[in-house]
């Protein structure tokens, strides 16, 4: 055989090779921490335990929050814009080839921010269309969406049996809980705003579904709402400059606040409702991600891009990420088949998020 036609085979092989081991070391990475690049409008792919950006991808205009699919392969990133251009789509990253793909066009819905993954499809909140709504990937379709008449409605928790949606609406000082009709209208829905504090913005509702917590933003309380009752069990005075977020650690035993106005991680015992510390973090704290072990809190530092590490057996910081501009919303992307995703699996489970 020729030397060129060696050289011509050889050239096909490594055409067919180097993208299969370019997808091979994109997946290396399980799980990868997604952190979402505000001010560069991207997102970065992140090893947890080297606290490296391994790619960066494009994330749209104003990306805000980020979910990625259940077997890692697909992150869909808000694009929201609602103190400029309100944005219309969802961003969606293929994270195996690291690249964008077509963003979802959400058409007359408006300032799409807060996310949620719940059996394979896409919950978001629609702030400037005072509407949630719902994308089927695999339809690549809006299949559903659900007005609720409330001002600024911001984030959202959906249980894992589907059986309750929760919002945030900062600007009605409500936050809503939603549930299948019985007999109800043809919405198929019933919905109760419950009156919180001034600002609710940051929350999460207990592993069991009893309780959920706001952050009031405007006020510096949290307020703990008793799901089933549908009523404000006690307002916890902390005098947070601008709480930003707020999560349950897997067990439920603790509640992390984020405080974007002084930068303080603000850690609560959820049992006794009382503050256990507070880590200066940096000049802002914004969003919030907790290890599916429980063992580390990552959190966003806005103004100082970059993310913290927080050992939370220690209560201290450990270590940092160095990112690009304004870092804020973050996901996991646990690739299927890997020792993370039983993982991770098992701690999903038992934060059922169902009373």
């Amino acid at each position: 055989m020729s030397r060129a036609r060696v050289s011509t085979l050889s050239a096909r092989w490594l055409g067919v090779l180097l993208p299969i081991a370019a997808a091979a070391q994109a997946q290396a990475v399980s799980p990868a921490l997604l952190v979402l690049e505000k001010g560069n409008h991207s997102l970065a792919i992140v090893d947890p335990e080297q606290l490296e950006i391994v790619a960066r991808v494009d994330a749209g205009n104003d990306p805000h929050e980020v979910v990625a699919s259940e077997d890692g392969r697909f992150a869909y990133v808000s694009n929201y814009g609602a103190f400029s251009t309100p944005g219309h789509t969802l961003s969606v990253v293929d994270l195996v080839a690291r690249r964008a793909l077509p963003a979802v066009d959400l058409g007359a819905l408006r300032a799409p921010h807060g996310l949620e993954l719940a059996d394979g499809k896409v919950y978001f909140t629609a702030e400037g269309s005072k509407t949630i709504g719902r994308y089927d990937p695999a339809t690549r379709q809006i299949d559903w969406t659900l007005g609720l008449g409330q001002d600024r409605t911001h984030m959202l928790v959906v249980s894992r049996d589907l059986q309750r949606v929760y919002t945030s609406n900062v600007n009605s000082d409500t936050v809503t809980i939603l549930e299948p009709a019985k007999g109800g209208d043809v919405s198929g829905w019933t919905m109760a705003h419950v009156p919180v504090g001034k600002g609710p913005e940051g929350f999460d509702v207990s592993p069991d579904g009893k309780e959920l917590w706001a952050a009031n933003s405007h006020d510096g309380t949290v307020s703990v709402v008793d799901v089933g009752a549908r009523k404000v069990l006690q307002t916890l005075t902390l005098n947070t400059k601008f709480a930003n977020r707020l999560k349950f650690t897997p067990d439920g035993q603790r509640v992390l606040i984020s405080d974007l106005g002084n930068g303080d991680l603000v850690i609560l015992d959820a049992a006794t409702r009382r503050e256990m510390k507070r880590i200066s973090v940096g000049r802002g704290a914004a969003g919030i991600l907790i290890a599916g072990d429980g063992s580390r809190a990552f959190v966003a530092v806005s103004p100082d891009d970059c993310v913290a590490v927080v050992d939370l057996k220690s209560l201290s910081v450990t270590g940092r990420i160095s990112t690009g501009k304004g870092p804020d919303g973050m996901a996991w992307a646990v690739a299927a088949g890997t020792p993370a995703a039983q993982e991770y699996k098992l701690a999903k489970a038992v934060s059922t998020r169902r009373p």
